[in-house]
């Protein structure tokens, strides 16, 4: 039957991601609108930002974080253009996002010594062939695909080179053991559902050895370079960006900054998404026609929460034909107001995809699992009407 109750918040996109519960754009009364981000003003708010994500998250004190150009996208790509050469490098690409890096540093850089070690979706590539030898860039959660390393015990803790990690579907979802990242990079956007277009990058005392010994053979665009003069840009990291930041975004930042402090820190902010995951996890259990795409549970995402569609009626479609049956499902709850952009990403199996993460509350992934039901039986009549 139609389900009665929908989530008091229905927004499930895996990015940019739902607001943290109780926002308002009254929250951005404070934003320095009309200043300089370079005014003393400006450069305090920016500097909020990094010193109040170092603190969330445990980033060690000898580590730089810094504010970047282009969203994670634009802190990853500045990672690879400015650290890599010096090591041959393992690419680990499970998914979409890592088998993006992969494209560009085979194809753009072009690196003679750069091998992929690959998975299907679902699947979580071999870690143990990763060589601590070589430099290595790998997603920690797999945003299109719900799969997400398990821990970090598969980096030598001896590696002599560098581990490029982007994190940006786990940052304030996940555990990082820092002392195993060298570069860690993630978006307002997703874990605290801030705005887009900024991206955090986090180096390790090692990558900035890296960096201030290596010169790439290749030109650098301005916003991606990290040193002057062969010295690290220590500004970079004190909230001078390398171009013009929006104040608003940064304000959003911040708000969602100080609730993620009054909510109790990481470990709260961990439990909101595991929670949200376990309650997606008792619904599988008892559905007839959705399961995981992830198949190991240890590797199995809390943030993107990625279904497959099995019932029978489904697997029977041309893959066309499931990608516009799952878009249809999509469409069927956002008529009614019940979940909004839950389909699974156009380069993944075709199937559902629901963003888990802390700003999430539990009770609205509960109030959709029904919803979600009910959406499939409306679709599947469709196809027993069409057949």
């Amino acid at each position: 039957m139609k389900p009665q109750r929908l989530p008091r918040v229905s927004l499930f996109s895996s990015g940019p991601c739902a607001k943290r519960p109780g926002w308002g754009p009254a929250e951005l009364a404070d934003a320095v609108l009309g200043r300089s981000h370079r005014s003393t003003i400006g450069k305090a708010k920016l500097l909020e930002v990094i010193t109040r994500s170092r603190a969330i998250l445990g980033v060690p004190d000898d580590y730089r974080v810094g504010i970047v150009p282009a969203s994670d996208t634009g802190a990853v790509e500045m990672a690879l253009w400015s650290l890599l050469g010096p090591r041959g490098v393992d690419l680990l690409a499970w998914e979409s996002f890592g088998a993006g890096w992969a494209t560009d540093v085979k194809k753009q850089l072009k690196l003679a010594d750069a091998r992929v070690i690959d998975a299907p979706y679902g699947t979580m590539a071999d870690l143990a062939a990763v060589d601590g030898d070589r430099d290595v860039v790998f997603t920690w959660n797999g945003t299109t695909s719900g799969v997400k390393v398990p821990d970090g015990d598969w980096i030598p803790a001896g590696r002599r080179g560098l581990t490029i990690c982007d994190a940006t579907s786990a940052a304030y979802a996940m555990e990082l053991p820092w002392d195993k990242l060298d570069v860690v990079t993630w978006s307002w956007q997703k874990g605290l559902g801030g705005e887009a277009a900024h991206g955090m990058l986090v180096l390790s005392p090692r990558a900035v050895q890296r960096l201030e010994s290596h010169t790439p053979s290749w030109p650098l665009p301005k916003i991606f370079r990290l040193t002057k003069d062969g010295k690290l840009n220590e500004g970079i990291f004190k909230g001078e960006t390398i171009n013009t930041p929006s104040m608003l975004a940064v304000e959003d930042a911040l708000d969602s900054l100080r609730w993620a402090e009054r909510v109790g820190g990481l470990p709260s902010l961990i439990a909101r998404s595991e929670a949200n995951l376990a309650a997606v996890s008792r619904w599988v259990e008892t559905s007839d026609w959705a399961g995981f795409l992830a198949v190991d549970p240890a590797t199995r995402s809390s943030t993107s929460i990625c279904l497959s569609i099995v019932d029978p009626a489904f697997q029977a479609l041309s893959p066309g034909d499931q990608r516009a049956a799952a878009k249809k499902i999509e469409q069927v709850l956002e008529a009614e107001g019940a979940g909004f952009d839950i389909a699974g990403h156009r380069d993944a199996a075709p199937g559902l995809r629901i963003w888990g993460g802390p700003t999430v509350e539990a009770a609205d992934i509960e109030a959709l699992l029904p919803w979600l039901d009910w959406a499939w039986g409306e679709v599947k009549a469709g196809l027993a009407v069409a057949a």
